[in-house]
């Protein structure tokens, strides 16, 4: 006979999903809400810059005359193109990042993000590779539009691929920095108009940096996009670079750049109250 002084069992409750040392849902989770974001707008986020990158070419071509000049003994557009590939690239892994948490502290809901289970290391990781992933998707779009219109060449695929990742993480990185050092959008204009898009402009994207005075030339080597733009040229064109050094110095600014952010977010600087 049922004894009625015994509740009955509780149906509803369900025990604690134990996530392991890594929380892979969440992280994916967030990676994805970081590429939906930029992907239901892509005319702003994609169409836009490939749009402005077309316009610096053909700028550039019709100044100096199609077909008539050469650089580094290639046509002067194909030269171009992969300078101007990896500088929209990078900078659009920057905006990606540098957008995503800048607006949402601004607006309140950044705390949508740092309640869930997740570790500093997890939102370090996704946070970056959604501007990974933005940049990627933008340069295939900026490679396949300035093909049209200039010569496309495969030398090194193995070194286009190292530096499309290593020059989008560490600009995805930068940006997240930026986003949490920055408490309004005039701090983030200011970091973009003074930092990044002179460097990017300043590291060879129109140029090779053997007609530079020798001082702006020793001025270039402490520029990290150089040798961003230096390798991924050279991946296209087989043009004279410092592929060695390049590797070296990126992987060693990436390494500094995931522990500073990883640090940065781990101690809740701007972001927690």
């Amino acid at each position: 006979m049922h004894d009625r002084s015994i509740p009955p069992p509780d149906l509803s409750f369900r025990p604690p999903r134990v996530m392991g040392a890594v929380n892979w849902r969440g992280m994916w989770e967030l990676y994805l809400k970081e590429v939906r974001r930029f992907w239901k707008v892509l005319f702003q986020t994609v169409a836009a810059p490939v749009m402005t990158t077309l316009m610096f070419l053909l700028m550039m071509v019709f100044a100096f005359g199609r077909g008539t000049s050469q650089i580094a003994g290639v046509p002067f557009e194909d030269f171009l193109l992969p300078g101007l590939v990896i500088m929209t690239m990078i900078q659009n892994a920057f905006a990606n990042t540098s957008s995503s948490i800048l607006v949402s502290k601004v607006q309140g809901n950044i705390v949508d993000v740092l309640m869930p289970p997740l570790s500093a290391l997890e939102l370090t990781v996704a946070w970056t590779l959604g501007g990974l992933t933005r940049g990627i998707v933008v340069g295939i779009a900026c490679t396949a539009a300035l093909g049209i219109f200039a010569g496309v060449h495969f030398y090194s695929p193995g070194m286009i691929l190292f530096h499309t990742v290593a020059g989008c993480l560490f600009m995805s990185m930068a940006g997240i920095l930026a986003a949490v050092w920055a408490d309004k959008f005039d701090h983030m204009a200011a970091v973009t108009n003074f930092i990044v898009t002179p460097l990017t402009f300043l590291s060879g994207t129109f140029y090779t940096i053997d007609r530079l005075p020798p001082w702006a030339q020793f001025l270039a080597h402490y520029n990290p996009f150089f040798y961003n733009i230096d390798g991924f040229r050279y991946g296209f064109l087989g043009h004279e670079a410092r592929p060695v050094t390049g590797i070296v110095v990126l992987t060693l600014l990436n390494v500094v750049m995931f522990a500073w952010t990883f640090a940065v977010i781990k101690s809740g600087y701007k972001l927690k109250a």
